[in-house]
């Protein structure tokens, strides 16, 4: 009962909260005073009037949104660079035992390392710098050109009033030299090449002027300094003429686009010439570049953590490229190790005898200059391969190569004529046998065409050849040609309604005469205007 007492009236404090404001929006109540006394209008939103929680607002008030942070101890000024404050004469206590200034030690020592510091020397004693300690404010720590020395500009106004003086100058001396060339030439071709000689001027100009407009595209973003932005040039970055990545491909079923990230990962064409290609996908960046090596510089600081060794990746970058980069040398070292102990006991026979380049690769850099009668006139002749069999090795006899024959697509001995490659030479008696051998199959094939042409007579079946022309004297009987009628309407029949076909079908490939006249008969002649009543 407690809880919903406290919450009842909780409810009826916000009822009576928010009547009171309608009544000073209206008019009806007074307003609001803050802890200065001043009024606070009521139209103001409650977002903005309701201070944060963590500030335990009290009363009612608009502190929380002036400006409250304003610390007279910030600035905007910057360091003096290279100011000296104190030069010893004599080295002093504490003092950095290489040069002898008392700001800093050896480690951070920038002068060139003594062979004998001040310390011992006691000489050429350097000066202390000057150490400020001021905390800039937020513009300040911001300002990317804190610390700025407009002084240092007139510089680069010399070094570009050098560069016109000598645009001028050898302006000056091409004219110079042209108006030398005129008065040594004919005065008839001085009229007509005047006007030759100023466009060769103006080009000259061109061309030098072109030199301011060479780094037009280069775009300078710079990062980790107080204005933001990333260092180096940026050559691919999107100008207004691209098309923007989600307009390469409309399909609804390519690459997804994310409108709030503006990232599209995939590729949106992927099937299109890479050459050509401006936008592959956010995923390109991230496995090409720079991206693959952070990539495993954090899986090894994983896999270190894991093993126990105290390393974070955002809390101590540094030290865990460090870890990595003696990781990769001691790697190297170790593979480098186990190789050389490998070849030390086995030994290395690629090392041992080199072959020469020409076999290696079959081909050489060599260059070799011919004349217009195809005469050398610088390098050396390149050598025609030779055939991976031995030259002018004879085997088994033979008094011929193999290959020296050719005789019905076949390749053979000329000196026996056998076309076999590992057969023994049998010289001439082998090829009188050869011929004998072919006169006897000769023979043999004319005595079984011969037979072959007493042929018994076959009965004459009146026989038609389809698509042949119908003969003058043909004579039909009338009574196969109404049974050739009945079986052409049956297998029209059939060919219409294939349910009408029987299981076991008898195939007859001899056709008559009647068959064919019956064919021609019933068939349809698609150019026949009354084809459609046939049926």
């Amino acid at each position: 009962m407690a809880t919903a007492s406290v919450a009842f009236k909780s409810r009826e404090d916000h009822r009576k909260q928010i009547e009171l404001e309608e009544a000073r929006k209206a008019g009806l109540a007074p307003a609001e005073v803050d802890e200065d006394g001043k009024e606070i209008n009521p139209h103001i939103p409650q977002y903005m009037s309701s201070a944060p929680w963590y500030l335990n607002a009290e009363r009612p008030s608009l502190k929380h949104q002036r400006k409250w942070k304003s610390d007279p101890n910030y600035t905007k000024a910057w360091y003096d660079r290279g100011a000296k404050v104190y030069q010893a004469d004599k080295y002093r206590k504490g003092a950095c035992e290489n040069c002898g200034a008392m700001t800093h030690d050896v480690k951070a020592c920038m002068e060139r390392p003594r062979k004998k510091g001040a310390k011992w020397t006691n000489m050429h004693i350097a000066p202390d710098e000057k150490i400020e300690n001021f905390e800039l404010d937020y513009d300040g720590k911001r300002d990317r050109w804190n610390g700025y020395d407009s002084t240092t500009y007139a510089r680069v106004i010399e070094r570009y009033a050098a560069r016109d003086e000598a645009r001028r100058t050898y302006m000056k001396d091409q004219q110079l030299k042209k108006l030398e060339e005129k008065n040594n030439q004919n005065d008839e071709d001085v009229g007509s090449e005047e006007e030759d000689d100023d466009d060769d001027l103006k080009v000259d100009e061109a061309k030098m002027d072109e030199s301011k407009q060479m780094d037009f595209a280069k775009v300078e973003k710079r990062v980790r300094t107080t204005g933001g932005g990333s260092t180096g040039t940026v050559r691919n970055l999107r100008i207004r003429e691209d098309t923007a990545k989600y307009l390469l491909n409309l399909d609804v079923n390519s690459s997804h686009y994310d409108p709030k990230t503006r990232s599209m990962r995939e590729d949106p064409l992927p099937d299109s010439d890479p050459n050509e290609k401006f936008y592959g996908g956010d995923n390109q960046y991230r496995t090409s570049g720079q991206a693959l090596e952070f990539k495993q510089l954090n899986i090894h600081a994983w896999e270190a953590y894991e093993k126990g060794q105290d390393i974070h990746m955002q809390a101590a970058p540094s030290q865990a490229e460090l870890l990595y980069k003696n990781y990769k040398v001691i790697k190297e070292k170790l593979k480098s190790k186990t190789k050389d102990t490998i070849m030390e006991k086995y030994g290395n026979a690629a090392a041992d005898e080199k072959l020469p380049q020409e076999l290696l690769l079959g081909q050489t850099e060599r260059e070799v200059e011919y004349d217009r009668a195809g005469r050398i006139i610088k390098g050396q002749e390149m050598l025609l391969p030779r055939s991976k069999y031995e030259e002018d090795v004879y085997i088994n006899n033979h008094t011929t190569v193999w290959g020296s024959w050719w005789k019905d697509h076949q390749w053979g001995y000329k000196c026996c004529k056998q076309l076999i490659r590992n057969s023994y030479c049998t010289g001439t008696a082998g090829i009188e046998a050869a011929e004998a051998a072919t006169d006897l199959m000769k023979a043999n094939i004319a005595r079984k065409e011969a037979t072959e042409d007493n042929v018994a007579p076959v009965e004459n079946k009146n026989l038609a050849t389809w698509g042949s022309e119908v003969p003058e004297d043909l004579v039909l009987d009338p009574k196969k040609l109404t049974e050739s009628l009945w079986k052409e309407d049956e297998r029209r029949r059939e060919e219409r309604d294939e349910r009408k076909r029987k299981y076991n079908v008898k195939w007859n490939d001899e056709v008559t005469a009647e068959d064919v006249e019956a064919y021609r008969m019933k068939r349809i002649h698609h150019d026949d205007p009354m084809k459609e009543f046939l049926n």
